[in-house]
């Protein structure tokens, strides 16, 4: 067999020199008969990884855990988080990184196995994961990244040869997840909570030297990575309610430092318009609907405050006060950055009074029209709108004069704010049933040529062309009655 040492994998495990007590050190749960369903191969140019020396068998075993590489470091990482507002220690129950891995350009990846087992994390769960979610995770990171959305990414997925029970048996399946880190609002929770202020100053600078270095130069490390992070959260859920994202399950957990979108569990893409769809089958009360997520972020970086107050200042009160300052600027700095980013998708150069009210007006007309988010921006770009009734509509035209008028404030080129608009409306997205389409044929009758298919049409989102109408068609049944599950 030829070894793994010539694919050019390049280890340098620094979060593994952190404190013990940020860890375990666990290997991945070996397993019967491992098959790769899929590898990125894009994703392994990008990171100088070369598998093509290797049989899909001893890719496989690579990907399952079976064998590892040499200079990985396997761990388990230590969080805490709030989950649905409920405070918990936590910790990766079914998830191991194997290592940080250098690219050619000296870029740092965190690599980790998710569904490879327990860990001293698990709670009582299996550790494991099934084929579904693992590729549904494939899929929507991979449409995000294409998206030009911040996020983690997926290299390969394979099968352990196992059945895993859920609500039926099911086969078990390993995604391998790229990552920025796993350093996430819960990471910190965690060390504020064991009342550790020397891990708590370790962890903030090995954060700022990993992922904000230009930090090192100011004085106060805290409060510039408090800043800093709220400006990272504000432009990943803007980008999210762009492309009608759903995340789904905005605990402080799954909320990375790095700003990447993370945990791909029970997510979706809304349809028709309704500020408050939720799909998560779990969310009763619509905590992380559509319209929340900004409310959500806003209150999960307020937990992080909370964590970094012993280093904001040595005085609490004045460190509390600081901490309130910073995140007092959330709301604002969303709505400016949401309405720029509203004013792209409608083609808007610079700022106009009424530019809020046009927006919110246009939203409006759609929810009470149930008219499809992703469709109705395209469908602004055609030189002549569709014949249909609510194109029709004395309301709709009524609006449509309006943009038109504000458009022709621009003092830009048409074609310029034709470019704003394709820029920032997608055509084609993950729609939920064809992602369930290819789930099902996947899971049941071992078919992937659906999924490669669709993995195809996502790759360039922003362009049109005749072969991805299929994709664009919205579903009959609509929204609510559309249920995700987070897969454990």
């Amino acid at each position: 067999m030829p070894t793994l040492s010539n694919i050019g994998w390049q280890f340098d495990n620094s979060y593994a020199r952190l404190p013990e007590l940020m860890m375990s050190r666990v290997k991945p749960v070996k397993v019967h008969s491992p098959k790769l369903i899929i590898l990125n191969q894009k994703l392994s140019k990008e990171l100088g990884l070369n598998f093509r020396s290797l049989k899909d068998r001893d890719i496989a075993s690579l990907f399952a855990g079976n064998t590892l590489p040499q200079g990985s470091e396997t761990i388990a990482q230590a969080y805490a988080g709030h989950q649905f507002g409920h405070f918990t220690m936590l910790g990766d129950g079914r998830a191991v990184v194997i290592g940080e891995h250098l690219t050619p350009n000296n870029k740092r990846f965190d690599i980790q196995f998710k569904g490879s087992g327990r860990t001293p994390y698990s709670r009582g769960g299996d550790g494991k994961a099934v084929l579904g979610p693992m590729l549904r995770e494939y899929i929507i990171s991979e449409s995000m990244h294409a998206l030009n959305i911040s996020t983690t990414r997926s290299l390969a997925v394979v099968t352990t040869g196992e059945e895993i029970m859920r609500e039926t048996s099911l086969p078990g399946a390993i995604l391998t997840r790229v990552a920025a880190s796993h350093i996430r609002v819960g990471t910190f929770q965690f060390i504020a909570m064991k009342n550790d202020m020397g891990t708590l100053k370790n962890l903030l600078n090995y954060t700022i030297n990993r992922h904000y270095p230009e930090l090192i130069k100011e004085n106060n490390h805290a409060i510039e990575l408090l800043k800093v992070v709220i400006d990272t959260q504000i432009n990943l859920v803007v980008d999210w309610m762009r492309v009608g994202f759903i995340h789904g399950v905005m605990n402080t957990d799954n909320m990375a430092i790095s700003g990447e979108t993370i945990d791909y569990g029970p997510c979706a893409f809304m349809d028709n318009y309704d500020p408050r769809t939720v799909f998560s089958s779990i969310d009763h009360q619509g905590r992380y609907c559509f319209i929340n997520q900004s409310l959500i972020a806003h209150w999960n970086v307020s937990r992080f405050a909370e964590t970094l107050i012993p280093l904001l200042d040595n005085n609490e009160k004045k460190a509390i006060t600081i901490g309130e300052e910073i995140i007092n600027s959330f709301s604002e700095k969303f709505q400016s950055k949401w309405l720029s980013m509203m004013r792209q998708k409608l083609g808007l150069f610079g700022e106009k009074n009424n530019d809020e009210k046009l927006v919110n007006n246009l939203l409006s007309l759609m929810h009470q029209n149930n008219t499809d988010y992703t469709n109705t921006f395209c469908d602004l770009m055609k030189n002549k709108l569709p014949n249909n009734s609510f194109y029709q509509h004395h309301k709709f035209v009524d609006w449509f004069k309006e943009w038109k008028n504000r458009q022709s404030q621009n003092k830009m080129p048409k074609k310029l704010s034709l470019s704003l608009m394709r820029s920032a409306n997608p055509y084609v997205i993950p729609r939920n049933h064809k992602v369930e389409e290819v789930l099902t044929a996947a899971s049941e009758s071992g078919n992937l040529e659906p999924m490669k298919k669709i993995l195809s049409e996502l790759n360039n989102p922003y362009d049109y062309r005749e072969d991805i109408n299929e994709y664009r068609i919205v579903p009959k049944t609509s929204n609510i009655q559309y249920q995700t599950f987070c897969g454990t």
